[in-house]
């Protein structure tokens, strides 16, 4: 009488390659991501905007690189990175600057720092950054230059020259619009972000390390960073999960807008309880923060969204600091007046045009990024293999 092998006996795939075959190759790959994308010039003016949790050997790298390219490095240390606006006190050693490395919330908005990129500083974000050890990761080794043109592809799909809805939808019910106009459209996908650009070698630049997170198909970039302009939007979603929650939501809760501000949040469960005493009278900020780095994994959505492509974040900022945030990620990288939506399954169009379907991003396909793709593997394999 046979009996059946346990299922630790079943082979049927290969087992991963032994460490010692694979570091190597793998991390050089990273690391020639990695100093090209803190493009330092000879003579620049580095600053680090750091907090006390970021790991050191992540300052270390970025000072040993600078010094090998003939820069000069500073550090100005904050308690904790939640930085809402810059201090006073530090703008004598941003103003010295030609090149700042930062992790703090308010470098992408801050007015004095936006005007600062205007003078033509190159500035790197290093949320994603916090460890070295993440340069041993699939996703610190996806050809960055990959990651622009999938970048690329997609703002191909905005139409142009004429109004159009972005509207984003899902199986639970979601219908969320945002309106475009030609000049919001061509606004925002001048950024270098949404040209693809992945390198800190352009004048006034401001790019993510790791390679990941963003652009936003919507966020103020289209009104030029004008926060008292209004943007057309309206509708409802119904986020699967939320940063800050330790795993998707059970119920299915709907976050409804009335123009750029939450107006109710319906649900009975204490996830919904808990986001409606958040969210209700907030403002989206970020519509649709998506992921183009194909290795990034799925399912982790700490600490803004997945950057998985087509994983979506919708970013709120609240009307006052939550204590629920408070409570559960008091050393968040983000104050606790932020509250990021996800959802990963989404279908997304910007007029006529197919971005995401369901939660697929459809540039992935792009016959431009496919050829390029084959420069460094298998397509199929760099695009389409996700990390969960």
């Amino acid at each position: 009488m046979s009996t059946a092998p346990s299922t630790g006996d079943y082979i049927g795939l290969p087992s991963a390659l032994p460490s010692a075959i694979t570091e190597t190759k793998h991390f050089f790959q990273a690391l020639d991501n990695f100093t090209r994308t803190f493009a330092f010039r000879p003579g620049d003016r580095v600053l680090m905007l750091a907090d006390p949790l970021l790991d050191p050997r992540v300052m270390d790298a970025v000072q040993g690189h600078a010094r090998a390219r003939g820069a000069t490095v500073r550090v100005y240390m904050e308690p904790n990175s939640r930085v809402t606006e810059v201090p006073q006190e530090c703008k004598a050693m941003v103003e010295a600057a030609t090149f700042v490395v930062s992790t703090w919330f308010c470098s992408i908005i801050d007015p004095y720092f936006i005007a600062m990129r205007k003078r033509g500083q190159r500035w790197v974000k290093i949320t994603y950054f916090r460890n070295l050890d993440l340069l041993h990761t699939e996703q610190a080794r996806f050809p960055i230059e990959l990651i622009g043109e999938i970048t690329r592809a997609t703002a191909r799909r905005y139409p142009q020259g004429v109004p159009f809805d972005l509207r984003f939808t899902d199986q639970r019910g979601s219908d969320f619009k945002i309106s475009f106009t030609p000049t919001m459209r061509d606004n925002m996908l001048a950024t270098n972000r949404w040209r693809g650009k992945t390198t800190a070698d352009e004048d006034g630049c401001y790019v993510h390390y790791l390679a990941s997170h963003g652009p936003n198909l919507w966020d103020h970039n289209a009104v030029k960073n004008d926060l008292t302009q209004t943007t057309q939007m309206s509708g409802v979603l119904y986020p699967q999960w939320a940063v800050g929650f330790r795993a998707p939501f059970a119920e299915r809760i709907g976050v409804h807008f009335d123009g750029e501000y939450v107006s109710r949040v319906e649900g009975e469960s204490s996830d919904a309880a808990l986001l409606r005493e958040m969210l209700v009278g907030g403002r989206m900020i970020e519509g649709g923060g998506c992921g183009f780095n194909p290795k990034a994994p799925r399912h982790t959505i700490y600490p803004a969204g997945s950057n998985s492509p087509g994983a979506l974040h919708f970013g709120i900022d609240l009307v006052k600091p939550a204590d629920y945030i408070r409570r559960t990620m008091p050393d968040w990288e983000e104050p606790p007046v932020h509250v990021d939506l996800v959802t990963l399954d989404a279908t997304v169009t910007a007029g006529d045009n197919m971005l995401v379907e369901s939660g697929f991003l459809c540039a992935l396909r792009d016959p431009e990024v496919v050829r390029l793709a084959q420069r460094y593997g298998d397509p199929l394999d760099l695009l389409e293999a996700q990390v969960l």
